[in-house]
């Protein structure tokens, strides 16, 4: 199993250690999943998320590749800015989603899931090949990557960066110092907050980690990373999306745009005989990944994550769902344990940072 440089930090401050595609990673520290959620909504937390794949694609011809690779349209971002985007695959559906850096002139970061980083480097590999003036590198061991996260980072990092964080926009990327060590500074997350993900040298990122925590940021794992992305209500590849995944069938259809793209042929026209939804459920229980809908008894769905957020204490959950019945204001039941659990439909975000009560 692979390990990050934080490793024994993690052990040393009593994390409850999991694999998570094949790197040791924290899921939890001694404090609990609530709490370090809880941190990142009303303070800062921070997450080491050194298991992501980074691919470099560089050269005159990188532009011409990325807006052919994936679905986001890159023509679209200035030099010193990101975006969400996703990678298609030739049947209609996803390899994965990530988010897009351009960095510098002719010179793009592509940020993956680590469980797909083989899948992504050849996929970009393989539509890069023939083509003049582009390569693909992939980059992964040469980064660690801390997201801090929550309503007050900003303050924290602006007193530990040579770098103006006022004037850094959310989607913006730019080189910076922290401390003695050069890191690429991102203000981009999984969250839902206002956050920042930095990228260090390995050799770096012990210093860095102690430097944000002692500063007063929380640290987070696994298990908060993900109830907090689904509270915001983005997607988890290998839950929400998948490789038959249409994502023009889900709240994230904006990604695809219109333009060629590899596999475009395979998508045709949008017909969705099943919707992405968000669930509220009324009831008592978890709607975990793999447990049926219903409606009237008959199985019109199948939940692809869930949990109860820790924030308002609903039971929220994503669903794949018959379209016809994908209407936000429905009622379904999930079957937990036999029993059904009555659910309204509802449109994610199942909570918005900016509808906090001051």
């Amino acid at each position: 199993m692979n390990t990050t440089p934080l490793t024994e930090a993690h052990e040393a401050l009593g994390a409850r250690m999991t694999d998570f595609a094949g790197t040791r990673m924290p899921l939890q520290y001694p404090t609990g999943i609530a709490q370090e959620h809880i941190a990142v909504r009303e303070a800062v937390g921070v997450f080491d998320v050194s298991h992501m794949a980074e691919l470099r694609i560089s050269g005159a011809g990188a532009l011409e590749l990325l807006r052919f690779a994936l679905l986001n349209d890159a023509a679209k971002l200035r030099v010193g800015r990101a975006h969400y985007t996703m990678i298609p695959n030739d049947s209609g559906g996803l390899i994965d989603d990530a988010y897009l850096y351009h960095l510098r002139e002719h010179d793009w970061l592509v940020v993956a899931n680590a469980a797909n980083r083989g899948a992504v480097a050849e996929r970009l590999s393989s539509l890069a090949s023939g083509r003049d003036a582009v390569e693909v590198r992939d980059v992964s061991d040469l980064w660690s990557l801390l997201a801090v996260q929550g309503p007050g980072a900003a303050v924290l990092l602006d007193r530990l960066i040579d770098a103006d964080l006022t004037a850094v926009r959310k989607n913006d990327t730019l080189s910076a110092g922290f401390a003695a060590s050069p890191v690429r500074l991102a203000r981009t997350g999984y969250t839902g907050e206002d956050g920042f993900e930095l990228f260090v040298r390995p050799a770096d990122v012990v210093e860095v980690w102690n430097a944000v925590t002692a500063a007063g940021a929380v640290p987070c794992g696994l298990g908060a990373r993900d109830s907090l992305r689904l509270e915001a209500g983005f997607p988890l590849f290998g839950h929400e999306l998948g490789p038959a995944s249409d994502p023009r069938c889900t709240p994230f259809g904006w990604v695809v745009k219109d333009k060629a793209f590899a596999g475009r042929e395979a998508y045709g026209e949008a017909s969705c005989a099943r919707r992405l939804v968000g669930l509220r459920l009324l009831g008592r229980g978890i709607a975990r990944q793999g447990y049926r809908v219903l409606k009237n008894g008959a199985h019109v769905g199948d939940v692809t994550s869930g949990t109860i957020s820790p924030l308002t204490r609903d039971s929220i959950a994503f669903a794949w769902l018959d379209a016809e019945l994908a209407e936000p204001g429905s009622e379904v039941a999930v079957e937990i344990r036999a029993q059904q659990v009555s659910a309204t439909l509802v449109e994610p975000p199942f909570f918005r940072p900016d509808a906090r009560v001051s």
